[in-house]
């Protein structure tokens, strides 16, 4: 770790404010999927697979595995904002995998055993945009920062 990477105790920049948000969105969403009403047609929350029917919000479906998946990646982004360098890499490697996940969700058979997240509609292009959406916090909050250590 540098020195430019560990910005002044009790200060953060804007690409680990970006991370710890978006690790807490995750970190929210996972809980949400645990809760009836939140989830609807909770009682069809399965561990796995497409016959999962429960949806987050109405509309994003959702297994155990998925909201654990969810959790995870919201405690990694929390911990990964520690740093510059964590924080840029939880961004960036976060969002290609969200835009794989998308990619996958489109090819697969939505009814199929390879559906085994679960994955609908709404959630792959929800993964696109996280995807996207990801990969631009990571490449704009550190384009300032790159320049400033490439002089030092």
């Amino acid at each position: 770790m540098t020195t430019a990477d560990t910005p002044r105790a009790g200060t953060r920049t804007t690409v680990q404010k970006a991370a710890l948000a978006v690790g807490a969105v995750f970190l929210l969403v996972g809980l949400l999927g645990f809760i009836p009403g939140i989830t609807s047609q909770y009682d069809q929350l399965s561990f796995a697979g497409h016959e999962s029917g429960a949806l987050l919000l109405g509309l994003f479906q959702v297994s155990i595995l998925h909201n654990i998946v969810h959790l995870l990646f919201g405690v990694a982004g929390i911990a990964m904002a520690r740093t510059i360098s964590g924080a840029r890499s939880y961004l960036l490697y976060g969002g290609i995998i969200y835009l794989v996940l998308w990619i996958y969700g489109l090819v697969i058979d939505q009814n199929s055993a390879g559906n085994f997240v679960p994955l609908n509609g709404a959630d792959n292009w929800l993964h696109f945009f996280l995807g996207v959406g990801m990969i631009a916090l990571a490449l704009l909050l550190t384009r300032d920062t790159k320049r400033t250590t490439a002089r030092a």
